[in-house]
């Protein structure tokens, strides 16, 4: 029986899927090799009590879609005790094999155990993060079984986002076991396992995770060649492009050793923090920028988590260039590699959120800091020493995982409380990990000491700056317009923060937010703002898209007016002389 909430919404990229063969694409854009066997597609499903394998399967799960989404072809909640048991058939081409086999997972929520020909592979913990496991003495000739049992309790031990058993207003739809690709490689002996690019506007410090004895990197457009030296090299181009949304030139290049061959690329981009007329300024590649983003959650209302097809994330993407955005903040969520893929490629900025975990209260999280208290975080909150444990991990993968995508400028740590906890600290740690991105502490409220930014959250009321502190101002959120489309809507319930009825009220709304509310605070030292948000999702209906990205809500050429208005601020700000 269909759980009564679900919606019949569809995107237009579910018309177009492969339902056999969904995302039968090379998930790791960065990080390429000649091996690839999806395993995407219809497999084996049960709902079950207990944690081991079922003798029977009655079901069937189109992989990689949750099982609460549509294109999953079981749309319906998983009970919160149970288990989900996934079996796979599958036999490797002729020749595949070299020497070692990696089964690769872009991403089980929450916990999960893996198991093939009736042996124990390994387990992971936690929602967002690719995990793999060699599979090499486990296989057999032909019809090798795969087994996958999954759990997810929504504990808050581990992060979970926006997700929540009871869904409505913010919170959304929860999702359970496999939801990214599932796929298989081969390597051979001495295999390059793992790259690491720092970059900046000069130019790149490529690192392999290697044994061969040598190895060369040569750029494919250009031919140039490097040579590696102790695993590492520098790469300075001849014809250094930098990377910028309106210019996002990729190098791409060919790492070769004696038993291995990958590819893979890299930008010419910096970021810093300067004082520019009295105001400190974000800058990209050295100059002055000012950010404009929009609230990006990742929901589709077919997929859930996941577009049907990877013109899901295409399409949002350009339609906020073509609006005039040129950043995107990742809210809470942590996308497959194939999106930060395409912002890379085709030039959008991201600043990328941790996903909490912890408990939310809605009293002293939005509640009290919405009508200004928010210096009132209580000390003893979170202090779940399992919890903090498994964040600052988390964390911690989530800044190895991008380290190399060259449009993940900023990371955000905590947003408005959620999960909270010694937030200075914290900061620290994430510096230490990575210190070439800008790092937004606590954005909305409840702030330390430490943070790379003055963020904050301003709804219900036009922007305004306050108290600066001396670091750049960041309007992390504002916003959050509502305007409902009829036969686009997931509900009968309504979620936003100003209420309008027709298209061109919505727009007038925007624009005035736009070029009355935030342009007059540039000279001030705003330098950059995130609107809430591209398009709906759920009950929320404040997007500039529908939810299901079949209509656009706001007049094209008035948003991208009101952008090109911050922009003009802007430079008047930065380039004139006291």
């Amino acid at each position: 029986m269909k759980d009564s909430v679900y919606t019949t919404l569809i995107t237009p990229y579910a018309e177009k899927m492969d339902y056999d063969h969904p995302w039968n694409i090379y998930p790791r854009p960065a990080f390429v090799r000649d091996s690839f066997f999806s395993l995407n597609g219809r497999w084996d499903f049960e709902v079950i009590s207990k944690d081991n394998i079922p003798e029977k399967y009655t079901e069937t799960i189109i992989v990689p879609f949750p099982p609460e989404s549509i294109l999953s072809g079981i749309e319906r909640r998983m009970p919160k005790k149970s288990y989900l048991a996934y079996r796979r058939y599958f036999t490797l081409p002729s020749g595949f094999m070299k020497d070692r086999v990696i089964l690769y997972f872009g991403a089980v929520d929450q916990v999960c155990k893996v198991y093939l020909n009736g042996s124990f592979v390994g387990e992971n913990r936690g929602g967002y993060i690719p995990f793999s496991f060699d599979i090499t003495d486990h296989l057999r000739g032909t019809d090798n079984e795969l087994v996958v049992i999954a759990k997810d309790a929504l504990s808050k031990k581990y992060p979970y986002g926006k997700q929540k058993d009871k869904r409505g207003g913010m919170w959304y739809t929860p999702v359970s076991g496999i939801w990214q690709t599932v796929w298989i490689e081969s390597l051979p002996k001495k295999a390059i396992l793992s790259i690491s690019i720092e970059q900046n506007s000069k130019n790149a410090k490529v690192t392999i995770n290697s044994e061969a004895e040598s190895a060369k990197l040569v750029l494919i457009d250009s031919g140039e060649t490097f040579e590696f030296k102790c695993n590492t090299v520098t790469v300075e181009p001849k014809d250094a492009k930098l990377w910028t949304p309106d210019t996002p030139y990729l190098y791409r290049f060919y790492i070769e050793t004696e038993y291995d061959r990958i590819e893979s690329y890299f930008a010419l981009r910096s970021l810093s923090i300067t004082e520019v007329n009295g105001k400190k300024r974000m800058c990209l590649n050295g100059e002055p920028y000012f950010f404009s983003a929009l609230l990006d959650q990742g929901y589709y209302p077919d997929g859930i988590f996941l577009p049907a097809t990877a013109a899901g994330y295409e399409d949002d993407i350009l339609l906020a260039k073509r609006l005039g955005f040129n950043t995107l903040r990742k809210h809470i969520k942590i996308e497959p590699m194939i999106f930060y893929y395409l912002c890379d490629k085709l030039g959008m900025i991201v600043f990328q959120d941790m996903v909490n975990n912890s408990s939310y209260s809605f009293i002293l999280d939005t509640a009290l800091p919405t009508i200004g208290l928010k210096k009132m975080l209580p000390k003893l909150r979170h202090r779940n020493n399992e919890a903090r444990r498994i964040f600052l991990t988390e964390m911690e993968k989530t800044a190895k995982l991008l380290y190399n995508t060259p449009s993940v400028c900023l990371y955000t740590v905590f947003n408005e409380g959620w999960g909270e906890f010694c937030p200075d600290e914290v900061y620290n740690k994430l510096k230490k990990i990575d210190s070439t991105r800008f790092i937004d502490a606590t954005s909305g409220w409840f702030y330390g000491k430490e943070s790379d930014l003055d963020s904050r959250h301003i709804y219900f009321k036009m922007p305004y700056i306050k108290k600066p502190n001396g670091r750049p101002f960041f309007l992390s959120e504002f916003g959050g317009f509502s305007l409902r489309v009829d036969r686009h809507l997931f509900g009968k319930k309504n979620y936003g923060y100003s209420i309008y009825r027709d298209k061109e009220s919505f727009t007038d709304a925007v624009y005035k937010l736009y070029t009355e509310g935030t342009a007059p605070l540039i000279k001030d030292g705003l330098c950059g703002t995130v609107y809430t948000q591209i398009s709906d999702v759920e009950d929320e209906t404040n997007g500039l898209i529908t939810y299901d990205r079949r209509v656009v809500k706001i007049d094209e050429s008035k948003m991208r007016e009101a952008n090109e208005c911050l922009y003009r601020e802007f430079d008047i700000a930065v380039n004139s002389k006291k």
